[in-house]
């Protein structure tokens, strides 16, 4: 917690933030935007931004803006260095989708970096949506993706002091909440996304959550909008979470309102178990508004338009 808390402020310095405040859905004004959850958002949008206020396509500003936590090796939640599952192994889930609804994703993707350019590759040179495990390596490696070692040394010791009394206690806001989803509109009005985590620390070998999963973690519908998805999968996979979203601001919702929805939905469904966990949507629609909303407090996005030059906000939440 102490270095999320040490990049948090950095992260503030490099973007002159404001104090954190809720979103109320209010228009980012003129393309482009970019949007993307947790403090590790903004130095993504930076990244991101490049592309976008060059007039590039959204689909290359989210890959490259999600790359920036992906090969960080002090995010213990996305990429490099991410916290292993309670077998001491690094898998990553990715996905990424398009203005046309093309879209692609890994699964359980051991040794590579940057699995999001790998589920653009499975978009882009395959027939297929996603690859997992084993089959999506073999994949990447005929792409000319590099295989390393993700496991790092300051990793490996959390995984085993975790290791002496191996109690699977995710705690909201913590070590199994950091997924980076981004969202973005460009020059042309054309939407894109991507979504790629590590998933949550020390979870059973094999276990996916909704981040790599088009409808659950990432959404684009370039008709109406996009939104993602972050904190626990499993009750993002059991409403089709970011495809709600979508489809609520397709019926009238302003991403404000749809967010909300969504969340107000887990809540019905698992009363009791959504005090205690985190899940947060993020969203924008085709004229440049956006909305975020959580279950609990803390989940922070970063916001990057002509008119807000990468700020920091908290969402709104449930509780």
């Amino acid at each position: 917690m102490q270095s999320s808390r040490r990049r948090f402020i950095k992260w503030s310095a490099l973007a002159s933030l404001t104090p954190l405040a809720p979103l109320l859905g209010k228009p980012a004004g003129s393309k482009p935007l970019v949007v993307s959850t947790w403090n590790f958002g903004v130095p993504s949008n930076a990244e991101a931004w490049k592309v976008l206020s060059g007039g590039g396509r959204a689909l290359d500003a989210v890959e490259r803006g999600v790359w920036v936590p992906e090969g960080d090796a002090k995010e213990t939640s996305v990429g490099l260095g991410g916290l292993p599952d309670r077998d001491g192994r690094v898998t990553l889930d990715a996905c990424i989708m398009d203005e046309f609804a093309n879209c692609g994703a890994v699964a359980c993707l051991e040794h590579i970096v940057h699995p999001v350019s790998v589920a653009r590759k499975v978009m882009e040179k395959t027939p297929h949506v996603m690859l997992v495990g084993e089959g999506a390596l073999q994949f990447a490696l005929t792409q000319g993706f590099k295989k390393e070692k993700l496991l790092t040394p300051e990793s490996e010791k959390a995984w085993k002091e975790w290791l002496k009394k191996a109690e699977y206690k995710p705690v909201a806001n913590i070590e199994n909440h950091d997924t980076i989803g981004m969202i973005a509109l460009d020059m042309k009005q054309n939407l894109s996304g991507a979504c790629t985590t590590s998933g949550m620390a020390y979870k059973m070998k094999g276990r996916v959550g909704d981040s790599p999963i088009i409808g659950a973690g990432l959404y684009v519908d370039n008709e109406v909008g996009a939104a993602t998805s972050t904190g626990v999968g499993e009750e993002v996979i059991r409403i089709c979470g970011s495809h709600l979203v979508v489809e609520l601001m397709r019926q009238g919702n302003t991403p404000q309102e749809a967010c909300e929805k969504a969340v107000q939905r887990i809540v019905k469904n698992q009363p009791q178990k959504s005090k205690e966990i985190q899940v947060g949507f993020l969203a924008i629609d085709k004229s440049g508004n956006y909305g975020a909303y959580a279950l609990q407090k803390g989940f922070t996005y970063a916001v990057y338009s002509p008119e807000i030059p990468n700020q920091l906000f908290e969402a709104k939440s449930h509780y």
